[in-house]
């Protein structure tokens, strides 16, 4: 009998290929600077800035008080909250939804990974726009699937075309990604050209997922609805929304998805033996918020509009970077390109990375590059942070590469 000197493998191959989240990590790191005493100005992070309303905190508190919220409660979720959705959803969008297809989530990352998970074989292809959200493609990969990217630059406005889809197709094909307005890019696809692409996943016959969490963070256009435009598609398409960009509420954990009853309710079984409920009380803080007053929701999407004119103004006086005019979500996607190849700072710089890395160092503003959504050349920073961080991390930014 012979033994193996070679050390068993301690992580499994599906975990160990898991990419750390780089959107997390450059929070993290910014925030470790601010706290050994560097003044760091942080473009990373993806959450709003404002802290959660008034009235959303006292539901929970009550919430809190109250033993029936210290028990389990249905994996889907809290039927008031289910309906309360399905209201919410009619509403915004005019489509409407059976609360029973509605699986309350553990945020919107559970909703994504549970959604791949119901439609997704080992080996089937999922059509991916990039730049994307760094969750999507290492959601895809743990559930088998293969993401294949089709990539949109700045000219493009980081909007795929039907023709670079059509192209991306094969008989392995299962589903296509969309994310409108845009992680990372802030673009919103108008209702001419979600309509295209959903007539054209209804004539292939594929799958849909729809992230739709930035829906009321648009500025100067209206959010598009896929499954209001073709509701043929109701059948095979799953829309993925929540609860923390809109009102604040990242760290509440409270998402959602809905979709064929077949598939939620797969979801479901799944979340049952994972997860289980969401927290009772951050569910009660989420009916809260979208049956309570909206004024703060119009009110964090007029600063919002503020800032991005403001980011835009001061990133544009940079020679070489290009910016597209961002048209919803919180983020800016700047091609800056034009800089690499080159010594900034008496250091060569060929790669987003390698820049983003040198903005940290030398000029102490953290930035997201592009690398973590699918391709070097760009830059995301959030607006999500006040009027006054917004000028001075643009004013070092300004500095370093004007």
């Amino acid at each position: 009998m012979t033994t193996s000197t070679e050390p068993a493998r301690r992580v499994s191959s599906r975990l160990a290929a898991i990419q750390e989240s780089a959107t997390l990590a450059v929070d993290a790191k910014a925030k470790a600077l601010k706290a050994a005493g560097r003044p760091v100005i942080g473009f990373g992070a993806g959450e709003p800035d404002f802290p959660t309303a008034p009235h959303i905190v006292e539901a929970a508190i009550e919430a809190a008080k109250d033993p029936k919220n210290h028990k389990y409660s249905p994996a889907a979720g809290l039927p008031e909250l289910r309906k309360v959705i399905a209201d919410k959803t009619l509403e915004d969008s005019g489509v409407q939804v059976d609360p029973a297809n509605i699986l309350v989530t553990n945020g919107g990352k559970q909703a994504v990974y549970q959604a791949f998970a119901a439609i997704t074989d080992r080996g089937d292809e999922i059509i991916l726009p990039a730049p994307y959200w760094t969750t999507y493609p290492e959601a895809m990969r743990l559930c088998g699937g293969v993401p294949v990217k089709v990539f949109a630059d700045a000219a493009a406005d980081y909007k795929v075309t039907l023709e670079q889809l059509e192209e991306a197709r094969t008989r392995r094909t299962k589903a296509i990604l969309l994310c409108s307005p845009s992680n990372p890019t802030g673009a919103v696809y108008t209702a001419e050209e979600l309509t295209a692409i959903g007539e054209w996943a209804l004539e292939h016959g594929l799958w849909v997922v729809t992230d739709e969490i930035y829906e009321h963070l648009t500025y100067g256009k209206p959010m598009n609805y896929l499954l209001s435009l073709v509701p043929d598609l109701a059948n095979q398409t799953i829309v993925l929304n929540g609860v923390a960009k809109t009102y604040s509420m990242t760290g509440w954990r409270v998402g959602w998805m809905y979709g064929p009853k077949d598939i939620i309710k797969a979801a479901t079984n799944m979340q049952s033996h994972t997860t289980s409920n969401v927290a009772n009380v951050s569910q009660r803080a989420a009916i809260a918020a979208l049956t309570g007053p909206q004024e703060a929701v119009a009110e964090h999407r007029a600063a919002f509009q503020r800032r991005r004119d403001l980011m835009l103004g001061m990133l544009r006086q940079i020679d070489g970077v290009v910016v597209p005019e961002a048209e919803g979500a919180f983020y800016l996607y700047p091609d800056v390109s034009a800089l690499l190849n080159k010594e900034i700072n008496g250091r060569e710089v060929d790669t987003t990375a390698e820049l983003a890395a040198l903005i940290l160092e030398e000029a102490e503003v953290a930035v997201v590059p592009g690398e973590a959504f699918g391709h070097s050349g760009c830059l995301r920073l959030s607006y999500a942070l006040a009027d006054e961080d917004i000028v001075e991390g643009l004013t070092r930014l300004q500095k370093l590469l004007g």
